[in-house]
Order: structure tokens, then C-alpha cells, then sequence
């Protein structure tokens, strides 16, 4: 069988791509933008990338043709596919019908923490010899890669509240139908599509509705969002996380910046957990994928064993170089929840030392100007905000400087890199955060420093 895969560079559907080599089928795809390094990575599996939608790349005539969320009616491939009556599907269906259907499905959902909590829980059942089929939406470092199908009946998936298609507008995670779900932590995101809060509230609830009553679901205590999810109707046992709480599944600190904590389980302690990944959201999430991981039979001490071998996700807080004095980070930033845990979490681990944030704000949210005092205030852990506005924007980012004293605006990546090789004088820690490829700035300002 022979499927084409429109939007083949994507996180997901790259991975979609993998998992359907595996399986044995012909995968072509095309996207707007083929680069490394996902590119790379399929067409090491032989699949065959073509770059710009075009009516010609279907004169392949696949049997299927599958559909990324990020193209829409009026786009010339999408269009053909219509014309010609090809068969076409979504992504998550797709995956739900040739991979997961005979599966013991593991999925994370929330807003914050998705792919850290999947690469986590999926190293976990990887360290135990389960050998688990996964697809997460990022590149776990244990793995090097960010899917494949496995040898196992069990599939960790990273459970995104994004919609599946032009055609389906439904959450992607309506289609997995996890038998143990986390439901990390729940806010207002993707402006683009949800027109508020509760309408995110109604999709997690579609959610709940497919979990079996012999699953499990996991759910921070703290979290009043999710509590009114659970509240709207919940048919499976749940298990509640906390730190420094009294939930079922609590984290005792021992180190401020989350590097070394307690796992205690009904009360009673399960050891402890040392690792280098800071911050309480990290705590978080390993609560959540180690009662995850108790669901499928691998006990608390077990999996605190793996996780003190978890090398966490690409672009996390990944350290890209130490250069004369300034340790240079790449954080995949979305969301100023995530920025302010993240900066809170470095900030408990390097004390006094300068901490400058460099902010991109890229996703269809931050991009509509939703978050501008909770952008700003996310912030205050730097000692120095740099934020990119560029001319497409939309917004003025001049009016963060009303919440904040410690921003400051910058139009162009030259004028960024020029502020910082200033900065780079008085050492300190440089947070580049973006959830795209913020222009190249990442090699650039290597160079620059060098």
C-alpha cells in the first residue's frame, strides 16, 4: 500500500511516516518546507520528500493520502486530492485504526509538559525491556528518535488537544483512546481555534469519555481546571499527583530546583529521585509517568531507577554550547506558564547568576497578542528580558514594558545578537526561547560569541 503524507515535515506526521515504514507501507510526502532534521530522517528510511504542495505530487497515485492539521481548503494539493477523489484521512485516524487499535495506549495530554512526560514515561517502559511503540512530539534524547512502532502491545502517545484536519475538527486525542491517561495541567491555548477556556474544558471531557472504566486517570490535585474537567463526568478510577501536597502520588523536595525529590505513594516512600532536569514542572511530570508506569505493572522503584537515566527531550533546556563564561540554552517556549516554570527552575539552580531571556513569540497564540501581562510576568525571573518583534507580528510588544521592568524590544535578529555579545562581557545564562527556528539565531550567535 502506498499512503502520501501531506505535511510530512511536521513533528507528528514525521513520525506518522516512520511508523507506516515500519509497518511495511510505501510512504511519500510533501511539505511546504523540507529541512533537516526531519527530512533527513525520513528520507534515511527511504521515504520520498517533495517540497511545495503541488497537484503533480498525487500523479504518484497512492492509495491514501493523509492530511496534516496545518493545511486548509484552497491549498493546491489539498485541493487535488478533493477533485481527483482520492481516499484521504487524518492523521490521528489514520494512527488510530493501523497502529493503535490492538494497543495498550499510554496517553499524556495537558497544555504544558506533553512530550517531556511521553519521552519520560516511554524510557521508563524502555529501561524495564518493554520496548514500547511511541510518538511523542519532540526527540527524546534516550531514543534519538521521535517515533517507531515497537515490539510491544504497549504505544506511548503524546495526547495534543490541537485538531486533526481541515475535515475533522475534533481534538487529536478524541482518536487514541488511552487506557491510562495523564491529564497534566489544563490552560487557555491555542487561540486559533478554541474560542475560550471552556471550550478546551469540553474537548479534555471528550477525552475522559473514552478512557475504559478498568483504566486509570492521572491528574494533579492542584490543577482547578482539570478538577472541573473531571467534575463534567468520570467513569474511571483517578489517581492524584502533588508536590509537597497529601495526593495519593506526592513529591517531598529535597533539592529547591527539583534536581532531587522523594516519590511517596499512599503515604508511604518509594526512594528517591536524582536526575538533572530542574524545576516543579519537571517534578510534575514525573509523578505523573511514574503512576503511569505502576498501571502497566513497573513498580515506583523501578522506574525512579530509569529516570535517573532520562536524558530529557531536544530543545528542553538543551545546553547548545558554553562559550567564555555564558551557557547558552534552547527552550522549546510556547506558553508563558512554561516560560515562567522554566525560568524558575534555572533560576533555583544557578542562585545569583544573570539569567537573559531571549523570547520569540511564535505560536497562533501568542502571535493574536491573547498573553501580554501574563507574557510579561513570566518573565521576572531574568534579569533580562530581550524580546523579538518582528514586522509580521501583528501586536506591539512595547506594551509588556508596562508590567515588567526588565524588557526590552528588539526588531531584528542583528540587533539581538549585538545586545548580546555586550552582555556576554558579564557572563551569565542566555535562554533562547522559541518554539520555531527563531530565524537561525541559535548558529548565528555561536558565531558571534566565538
Amino acid at each position: 500500500m502506498h499512503i502520501h503524507i501531506l505535511g510530512i515535515c511536521g513533528t507528528f506526521m514525521g513520525g506518522l511516516a516512520l511508523i507506516a515504514r515500519e509497518l511495511g507501507y510505501k510512504v511519500t510526502g510533501s511539505d511546504q518546507n523540507v529541512y533537516p532534521p526531519m527530512s533527513t530522517q525520513l528520507e534515511q528510511q527511504g521515504i520520498e520528500l517533495m517540497s511545495g504542495y503541488r497537484p503533480e505530487n498525487l500523479d504518484c497515485k497512492p492509495d491514501l493520502v493523509v492530511i496534516g492539521n496545518a493545511l486548509s481548503r484552497g491549498n493546491p494539493e489539498v485541493e487535488a486530492v478533493l477533485n481527483r477523489g482520492l481516499k484521504y484521512v487524518s492523521g490521528p485516524q489514520w494512527l488510530a485504526e493501523h497502529v493503535l487499535a490492538e494497543r495498550w495506549v499510554l496517553g499524556v495530554a495537558g497544555t504544558h509538559g506533553k512530550t517531556t512526560t511521553t519521552s519520560m514515561l516511554s524510557w521508563i517502559l524502555e529501561y524495564q525491556g518493554f520496548k514500547p511503540g511511541f510518538l511523542i512530539g519532540g526527540i527524546p534524547l534516550n531514543f534519538g528518535i521521535s517515533a517507531r512502532l515497537g515490539e510491544s502491545s504497549f504505544f506511548v502517545i503524546e495526547a495534543d488537544e490541537y485538531d486533526c484536519a481541515f475535515f475533522d475538527k475534533r481534538s487529536k486525542f478524541v482518536h487514541y483512546r488511552p487506557r491510562t491517561a495523564i491529564l497534566n495541567n489544563l490552560e487557555y491555548d491555542h487561540a486559533d481555534i478554541f474560542p475560550d477556556l471552556d471550550a478546551i474544558k469540553k474537548q479534555f471531557h471528550h477525552l475522559l469519555r473514552t478512557v475504559p472504566g478498568e483504566g486509570l486517570v492521572i491528574a494533579p490535585e492542584a490543577d482547578d481546571n482539570i478538577t472541573d474537567v473531571l467534575d463534567m463526568g468520570c467513569w474511571t478510577p483517578v489517581e492524584k499527583t502533588s508536590i509537597q501536597g497529601r495526593s495519593a502520588w506526592n513529591a517531598e523536595l529535597i533539592n529547591s530546583d527539583g534536581t532531587r525529590f522523594k516519590v511517596n505513594y499512599d503515604g508511604a516512600e518509594q526512594g528517591e529521585v536524582l536526575w538533572n532536569l530542574t524545576g516543579n514542572h519537571n517534578v510534575g511530570n514525573a509523578l505523573s509517568a511514574i503512576a503511569a508506569a505502576r498501571h502497566i505493572g513497573i513498580t515506583p522503584k523501578d522506574a525512579i531507577a530509569a529516570l535517573g537515566k532520562f536524558k530529557n527531550v531536544k530543545r528542553r533546556m538543551e545546553v547548545l554550547a558554553k562559550i567564555d563564561g555564558v551557557t547558552l540554552y534552547d527552550d522549546f517556549a510556547h506558553h508563558p506558564t512554561a516560560i515562567k516554570t522554566t525560568l524558575e527552575g534555572l533560576r533555583k539552580q544557578v542562585g545569583s547568576e544573570r539569567i537573559i531571556a531571549i523570547v520569540e513569540p511564535r505560536s497562533n497564540t501568542m502571535r493574536m497578542g491573547i498573553h501580554t501581562e501574563s507574557l510579561a510576568k513570566s518573565l521576572v525571573e531574568a534579569d533580562q528580558a530581550i524580546l523579538f518583534q518582528p514586522e509580521n507580528l501583528g501586536w506591539d510588544l512595547s506594551g509588556l514594558k508596562n508590567y515588567a521592568g526588565n524588557i526590552e524590544i528588539c526588531k531584528t535578529l542583528d540587533e539581538i545578537i549585538a545586545k548580546l555579545k555586550l552582555e556576554a562581557r558579564y557572563g551569565g545564562h542566555f535562554v533562547l526561547m522559541s518554539n520555531g527556528s527563531f530565524g537561525g539565531i541559535y548558529t548565528r550567535l555561536q558565531q558571534e560569541l566565538r
